[in-house]
């Protein structure tokens, strides 16, 4: 484990694998760093990777009051320790919070996102109107489990009688241990999860080269979502991975971004 300071101070802590071009990965809600770790040694063959815990979750520290541009500037903290620049993906939420970062002008030579979970039409229901405020109260009334439970089933849309079978996994004690973090993703995504057509704002002012990925196997709300913002960014593509959902196999998922990251 390595770190670096982000601006306010608050303690950011990642691993780096391998060698060559550096490459940030970014994870989504719930996720710390060791989510990434199967993925970062795919990848450490062909680049300098870079994993890291996003503030309030596993080694990082946390400041408070939060605020999405200073995990933007957690994010340039990383770029700035891999050189000045770097290669960027994003996972779900972490998508999102990549392509806002990139729209304030960080050194971002490439971006990649899988399926940031945006809700743009009426192919599912929209998350609650106070779905950040409520988050809040829970948190605040030390509610964890009960957090956790409200965006699995509002956010990421399981249905009810499925979560009581989740609650019993494995990951489900871990996800709630980062619970004090789901509104902080909840800030990062905005009003993305209306069910209205996402604006050309301010995705359109990406300059980097941007590839938006979805997984032929996901339900069809994020796969509108992805396909929409495709069209936003000046120079960006569109790939879908036939076969897979919102959490793709690492053998499909790196050839596709070491072609992306790799080309000229």
């Amino acid at each position: 484990m390595e770190t670096v300071v982000s601006k306010d101070g608050t303690i950011i802590a990642f691993d780096r694998y391998g060698g060559g071009p550096p490459l940030i990965l970014v994870s989504g809600a719930t996720a710390t760093r060791a989510a990434e770790t199967s993925l970062a040694e795919t990848m450490s063959g062909d680049f300098t990777v870079l994993s890291y815990d996003r503030r309030g979750r596993g080694d990082s520290g946390d400041t408070l009051p939060y605020a999405v541009e200073r995990e933007m500037e957690d994010l340039e903290a990383l770029i700035n320790e891999a050189g000045g620049s770097a290669f960027v993906f994003g996972h779900s939420s972490g998508g999102v919070l990549a392509l806002r970062a990139a729209t304030s002008g960080l050194e971002i030579l490439k971006l990649a996102v899988y399926e940031p979970p945006f809700i743009v039409d009426n192919s599912r229901t929209s998350v609650p109107d106070d779905y950040v405020a409520h988050l809040d109260q829970l948190i605040a009334e030390g509610r964890k489990d009960d957090a956790l439970e409200y965006f699995m089933t509002k956010a990421v849309g399981i249905p009810e009688e499925y979560i009581e079978q989740m609650k019993a996994a494995p990951f489900w004690e871990m996800s709630e241990s980062v619970a004090h973090t789901i509104p902080y993703d909840g800030r990062v995504m905005g009003n993305t999860m209306s069910g209205k057509p996402l604006s050309k704002e301010p995705w359109d002012s990406i300059e980097a080269p941007t590839l938006v990925i979805d997984g032929g196997a996901s339900e069809a709300w994020m796969r509108h979502g992805a396909r929409q913002l495709a069209e936003m960014p000046p120079d960006s593509q569109h790939v879908t991975l036939e076969g897979q959902d919102h959490l793709p196999a690492n053998e499909v998922l790196a050839p596709v971004l070491v072609e992306f990251f790799g080309s000229k």
